[in-house]
């Protein structure tokens, strides 16, 4: 049987990672996107007052937000400073070249020989200023670095056929704006943030980040992951902080969202200890969280996204905690309607991050801010290889891979 959580050692780390990720933070660099510079001030910080004034017959709102959703479909790749790089360059040329695919998707899909080869060849050049050291931090070859992938039974794949990619990772996050438009124009509706609208009708952050993938009509489907759904809603709420008319609602907050599980944010979570205080190995191996023998060198690889769904095994709970927690599912989420007896794991960040506000009586800390936390960690430090930097690591005091179970470091990956 399960011991109980040691909740002290979970929330010391946590308090550790939110403060990391609230001084390191992670976002894409719209604002060096030459076609929406006007949107940002000169510190790089958004224009909050002209989020609403209209760049063409769109809302500088609406055209941030179709901006991040396509950035978060292509960041399921290997390498996110790269994504990052190609989306924005790509972006930049064609708009040079009177292509406007954000404000007109149509530009994209009728200029389909220019944005194959604009994506060709930023792709390129992209990989000879990134391979060598994106090489060496995986313990890799150069020659493997490539950001077109496909999705398969094994998850993300590379692949080499660009009009596949291009229109499946490009193509479907574009068609979804068209779509909204014409439906809009059949009701007779007139909008100028079409996107945005449908993103707020929803009743949470949660809820709508599900419907980006699974809605009937316009769900992405297998274009994207439930990673890059929940990464949309960090965006949109925490980071851009785009939210207009759900401003005041508690689902539509820092704590409304679950973390975009990513490699990242799982093999930090493992290799600490801290996914081990909420369930056993063998509850993990049992959940195929935990590979065997299928991970880079024959190690057992970690696959964090499978965790979505499970449940904390331990003896019992502090009705204080559990109460908490149905107060999020239900207030926060609002994907529970009756109070919860038990905890799925993928939640417990929320619960953190509300607890530690409660706490110290005021809600300094975010969902984002765990999430970057884990990524600052996971990218400056614990590399997915053996022998990662754990004598900097700021985490290194709590990681129980480093001080005891030195195995959590050298026998898993992501």
């Amino acid at each position: 049987m399960r011991k109980v959580v040691n909740w002290d050692f979970i929330f010391e780390l946590t308090k550790k990672i939110l403060e990391l990720g609230n001084k390191y933070r992670e976002k894409p660099p719209v604002n060096r996107v030459e076609p929406f510079k006007h949107y940002f001030s000169e510190t790089g910080e958004i224009k909050y007052d002209e989020l609403d004034a209209l760049d063409y017959e769109f809302t500088r709102r609406e055209i941030l937000a179709r901006y991040l959703l396509v950035n978060v479909v292509l960041d399921q790749g290997p390498d996110m400073l790269g994504v990052r790089e190609l989306l924005k360059s790509v972006t930049i040329n064609l708009y040079k070249r009177g292509f406007r695919i954000f404000h007109r998707p149509l530009d994209f899909f009728e200029k389909i020989d220019a944005t194959i080869n604009e994506i060709l060849t930023e792709h390129e050049r992209i990989k000879g200023v990134r391979a060598e050291l994106w090489a060496k931090e995986n313990q890799t070859k150069s020659s493997k670095y490539n950001l077109f992938f496909a999705q398969s039974t094994r998850g993300l794949v590379p692949i080499k056929q660009v009009l596949d990619y291009t229109i499946h990772r490009w193509g479907v996050p574009l068609s979804l704006f068209m779509l909204l438009e014409k439906d809009n124009a059949k009701r007779g509706v007139k909008s100028s943030q079409p996107f945005v609208d449908y993103l707020e009708e929803h009743d949470s952050a949660e809820i709508m980040a599900r419907q980006l993938k699974d809605n009937e009509r316009y769900g992405l489907g297998s274009a994207i992951g439930d990673k890059a759904c929940h990464l949309f809603a960090k965006m949109y709420v925490s980071i851009f902080k785009l939210v207009k008319s759900k401003v005041n609602d508690k689902g539509w907050t820092d704590i409304s969202y679950e973390i975009p599980f990513d490699s990242n944010a799982g093999r930090v979570l493992f290799r600490t200890g801290f996914l081990l205080e909420l369930a056993s190995l063998k509850d993990y191996e049992d959940w195929n969280v935990i590979q065997r023998g299928i991970g880079k060198g024959k190690r057992h690889y970690i696959r964090v996204t499978n965790i979505r769904g499970k449940k904390i095994r331990m003896i019992s709970f502090e009705s204080e905690i559990l109460g908490e927690y149905g107060n999020i599912v239900k207030n926060y989420l609002k994907i529970a309607r009756q109070s919860p007896k038990s905890i799925e794991i993928q939640h417990i960040p929320n619960l953190l991050v509300y607890r530690i506000g409660v706490l110290e009586g005021k809600q300094r800390f975010s969902v984002a801010d765990f999430d970057d936390g884990l990524i600052c960690i996971g990218t400056r430090y614990c590399f997915n290889h053996p022998n990662p930097n754990c004598e900097n690591c700021p985490v290194k005091d709590l990681c129980r891979g480093h001080n005891e179970k030195t195995d959590l470091i050298k026998n898993y990956v992501t």
